[in-house]
């Protein structure tokens, strides 16, 4: 099947693996004599639909000149065969690409560009595998566990059930079973998929990825993979896309590191962006890549290597040098108020902690997620509201005397019991600027803990999202702790007799005693070699 629009002729192709499994793709190139470099993107979805979400269709690639082929991976969309998931895709992807080398349209040279499963799936071939000319992973990582489902030793939630049915519903669809495809709709649609979801996926997609990721235990190495890509595909040019608000900043951050260590030159380029919402100017910024790499073409309005959006200032900067952000560490204090008076908790820097404070969680009302990488509705947030409340405790700095430059990843250390064999440590970190009666959100982080240690005071340390905000003179900064952050995790229950999730009644009410006496916030930069990216 072939067709034409504006110049651009589209085709099916399909390519016969080793196996005899015969997976499926379609091609988007100029209608004018080739051949031409290749762009390849691997996605479960369906190929018609080549990741719209964020990128231009195919045939505004091949306007520039590009042979554009969009594969159905392996047991999904057209294709052949059973879906695994990532572990698949290393043969796979490996015969792909000498498949589409030798195609008569193409040149030869070869580019893989994609995100989140589409990133991976770049990455993922033999040690011995000819690697592409140049590859564009965007918000996507190599952890199964830390980059692709659970933060602090908790699930991802909403995220981990919401995607998973979406790949049981795909399949559903491959096999025509229309009961199951309508029943997994309506869940999502009605928000019952946050208490049903894992049954749904049992009884629809029992082998699913996103099923064994949620049963899997979050604090036991043997049970996760971690993907390796061959060096020499770290070695090439390498641009890596990544939102403050995608919940794979992390995994991007790592794939930013391991390409460093290789000996590349990955381009790194962080922005206001969350998974399935991008900054307009991506296109543009990865067609230049494309066309230095694959077509020799120098861009005519070069952007930095390095890139990261500040936050509140909304503007681009370069990732500062060792040594250019504000105070390396904070402590917090409280006479016992901090949950009930806004005034009573601070955030000192340099100081010394004192206080304790006791938050009481009640999982008939969990304090709600908001905004952040995982929330329902990712972004900024105004955490005002959810800062009132008395089972969130705060603790605030006096206004700054100067600019304050954030930048890299915030830890948290506090010592922390409770009444009850589990509880959860959720913790945002906010500026209040000084012109406006505001808390924005800036990062949030999760640690959760279960079994007797949740009973024994001991310090716990709890790892927040990456960040580059400016605050000016004036300004406030703020750190909030809860004990819940629905739905973005499970709520945890207090106990190991049932699992973490929707508030049930086995739930129990947990008092949670924080001791500030030895807290501490810093902020480990970016280029400091401290971030924790697994």
């Amino acid at each position: 099947m072939s067709g034409e629009t504006s110049g651009i002729v589209c085709r099916s192709a399909a390519l016969t693996l080793s196996d005899g499994v015969v997976l499926q793709s379609r091609l988007w190139h100029p209608n004018r004599e080739g051949p031409w470099p290749a762009l390849l993107m691997r996605q479960p979805y369906g190929n018609r639909i080549a990741s719209t979400v964020t990128y231009a269709h195919p045939s505004w690639w091949a306007s520039h000149g590009f042979l554009v082929v969009v594969q159905d991976v392996r047991g999904q969309g057209e294709s052949e065969g059973s879906f695994g998931g990532f572990g698949q895709e290393t043969t796979d992807t490996s015969e792909t690409h000498a498949w589409v080398r030798q195609l008569q349209e193409c040149n030869g040279r070869l580019g893989v560009y994609g995100f989140s499963y589409q990133g991976l799936t770049q990455l993922t071939a033999a040690e011995s595998a000819p690697p592409p000319d140049c590859t564009a992973p965007a918000m996507t990582g190599l952890d199964e566990r830390r980059h692709w489902s659970c933060e602090g030793g908790a699930h991802w939630w909403h995220l981990g059930l919401g995607w998973g049915l979406q790949l049981a519903a795909l399949q559903a669809q491959r096999r025509g079973d229309e009961t199951a495809w309508l029943e997994i709709r309506r869940s999502l649609e009605e928000k019952r998929y946050l208490r049903d979801g894992l049954s749904l996926l049992r009884r629809h997609d029992p082998e699913g990825m996103a099923l064994r990721w949620l049963q899997s235990d979050p604090n036991n190495d043997q049970q996760w993979m971690v993907h390796r890509p061959p060096e020499s595909w770290l070695q090439r040019p390498m641009l890596l896309i990544g939102g403050w608000w995608d919940p794979h900043l992390v995994g991007l951050l790592d794939l930013w590191h391991r390409s460093k260590v290789a000996g590349g030159q990955p381009s790194l380029h962080i922005g206001p962006a969350s998974h399935l919402e991008w900054w307009p100017e991506t296109q543009h910024l990865m067609l230049q890549f494309f066309q230095q790499h694959l077509q020799n073409r120098l861009p005519q309005e070069p952007k930095p290597s390095h890139q990261l959006w500040n936050i509140t200032q909304h503007q681009w900067d370069a990732i500062p040098a060792a040594g250019t952000s504000g105070p390396a560490s904070w402590v917090l204090s409280s006479h016992g108020l901090a949950c009930i008076d806004p005034s009573d908790g601070a955030l000192v820097a340099y100081g010394k902690g004192e206080g304790s404070v006791v938050i009481v969680h009640d999982p008939w009302r969990p304090v709600p997620a908001i905004g952040g990488h995982l929330g329902i509705t990712p972004g900024p947030a105004d955490r005002m509201t959810v800062d009132q409340r008395s089972d969130v405790t705060t603790f605030t700095s006096a206004p700054l005397v100067d600019e304050l430059l954030l930048s890299g990843q915030p830890l948290l250390l506090l010592t922390a019991e409770a009444d009850q064999p589990g509880f959860d440590l959720c913790i945002s970190l906010s500026r209040l600027p000084a012109e406006a009666n505001r808390v924005e959100q800036l990062s949030t982080g999760i640690v959760r803990v279960r079994g007797e240690e949740a009973l024994q005071p001991a310090r716990r340390s709890v790892t927040l999202q990456p960040l580059h905000a400016t605050l000016a003179k004036g300004d406030r900064l703020r750190i909030s702790v809860a004990a819940a952050a629905w739905p973005a995790i499970g709520v945890n229950p207090g106990h190991d007799a049932v699992p973490c999730g929707a508030p049930s009644p086995e739930h129990r009410v947990v008092t949670l005693t924080l001791e500030l006496a030895d807290s501490t916030l810093q902020l480990n930069p970016f280029d400091s070699g401290r971030l924790t990216l697994d």
